[in-house]
């Protein structure tokens, strides 16, 4: 008997250690939904008719008028109601409270008392929005999962020109998707995280069947660190014209290979007819545009204004995707920068030294994402306000990828390093007119 009782031990003793190894690897937020969870979802129930009375969350059904002989006063009324809310909803590192608002308020007053809603229920942020008339979505993050955004984990499949590239603010994936959003804008200061995201993009992208073009006109500095893998690279503007230029060129080829075809978009033709996709990353945008005032360098700067618009406009449905990166951006650049712009839906705004470059990237999607990419502290590197699918916003974190990693990365994938013959013959004979 004592001989059996001690089998029994020693294996609940196994499965104990066993799952104690396994747990985090299998279900990481599990002492946020065992210990975290039950504790907040508690604070927020006990708390939440003391915190809306004391932010003027709630509303009386009784009028604040009152006849006093033949006076009209009006004061404060002494009995309200505040609204309704949900039992709170756990998520994996926070958890969501639906509000049903009374007939009269509006979201407003909830959104000026979100840092009450965090010191109250003692999480790292409180996020409000307003999915549908008459409902307040409050979520709540436990702990800040951009501190440390290498740890995030989650199932994202794998997918053609789909990257992951960070995480974001609700403790999931950030992944830049071109097949949903085709064309990026990404903005940031010296030291903002700007590299560290486009070399991450592009470490993601170098295992794909995809043609990686870089233009640089910094000399190659940045994006020089993937040469192996790059179906091309351009140093300086006049490369670039040549660049663009063949890749309009080849996209006229790929309408026309669509239209005999009947397709609308190169995912609609046979898999063996269907042209390779090509993802083009500027680095550095401002140095295609300004010019020290001469007639050459002005017209070179158009040119490659009105490829990049071309591309911008076109190229979603023939494989022809844009990222466009840029300290700074802005319609002193000239108006072929504001019409490119409106064009890249997709958007990612670090810490910017000016509010216009903020507010040209994000203004025109949403004024509360300027306000937050504006607020982002010189010792949040890598932190940025990005878009998402469904037109809304969050804040998100690349990953960190060394200068090292990126090399060894386009070595293991250099023979990926498609050859775009249009593009390769363009830079010869551009090549071949200056040693001339």
């Amino acid at each position: 008997m004592s001989q059996l009782l001690f089998a029994i031990v020693l294996v609940a003793l196994a499965w104990t250690v066993a799952l104690a190894t396994r747990l985090p690897e299998r279900w990481p937020h599990w002492r946020w939904y065992l210990t975290g969870y039950p504790r907040t979802a508690l604070r927020v129930m006990v708390t939440w008719r003391k915190v809306a009375h004391l932010n003027d969350l709630t509303v009386s059904h009784q009028p604040n008028r009152r006849l006093l002989g033949d006076l009209a006063v009006k004061g404060d009324p002494l009995r309200t109601h505040a609204p309704r809310c949900s039992i709170p909803r756990p998520t994996p590192n926070g958890l969501s409270v639906r509000v049903r608002l009374h007939a009269g308020q509006t979201p407003a007053p909830f959104l000026a008392a979100a840092e009450a809603l965090v010191h109250a229920w003692r999480v790292h942020a409180v996020r409000i929005v307003s999915p549908e008339r008459g409902i307040v979505l409050i979520t709540a993050t436990a702990a800040d999962p951009l501190e440390h955004p290498d740890r995030t984990t989650g199932e994202v499949s794998a997918s053609l020109l789909s990257a992951v590239v960070g995480a974001l603010e609700t403790g999931g994936a950030w992944v830049m998707n071109f097949r949903r959003v085709p064309h990026w804008l990404i903005v940031g200061a010296t030291r903002s995280g700007k590299s560290t995201l486009i070399a991450r993009l592009i470490t993601e992208l170098a295992p794909q069947p995809v043609a990686l073009v870089g233009i640089d006109c910094k000399g190659g500095m940045e994006l020089g660190l993937f040469e192996q893998r790059l179906s091309a690279l351009a140093t300086c503007r006049s490369q670039a014209v040549a660049v663009l230029g063949a890749l309009v060129v080849d996209m006229q080829d790929r309408m026309r290979t669509c239209r005999a075809a009947g397709a609308r978009s190169i995912w609609e033709l046979p898999e063996k007819e269907r042209p390779l996709p090509v993802v083009v990353v500027v680095d550095e945008i401002a140095e295609l545009y300004l010019t020290n005032g001469s007639k050459e360098q002005r017209a070179e700067a158009e040119q490659c204004s009105t490829y990049l618009l071309r591309l911008a406009q076109l190229g979603a449905a023939l494989g022809m995707h844009l990222v466009v990166a840029g300290q700074r951006v802005g319609s002193d650049l000239g108006p072929g920068v504001t019409a490119l712009r409106a064009q890249l839906s997709g958007r990612v705004c670090h810490r910017v030294n000016d509010p216009g470059t903020a507010e040209m990237t994000l203004g025109d999607l949403n004024k509360d994402a300027v306000a937050v990419a504006q607020s982002i502290g010189e010792a949040e590197q890598g932190v940025a306000v990005t878009t998402g699918e469904t037109g809304g916003w969050m804040r998100g974190r690349s990953h960190l990828t060394t200068p090292a990693k990126a090399q060894v990365t386009a070595a293991e994938y250099a023979g990926l390093a498609f050859r775009l013959s249009g593009v390769a013959r363009a830079l010869e004979e551009l090549d071949g007119g200056e040693g001339a």
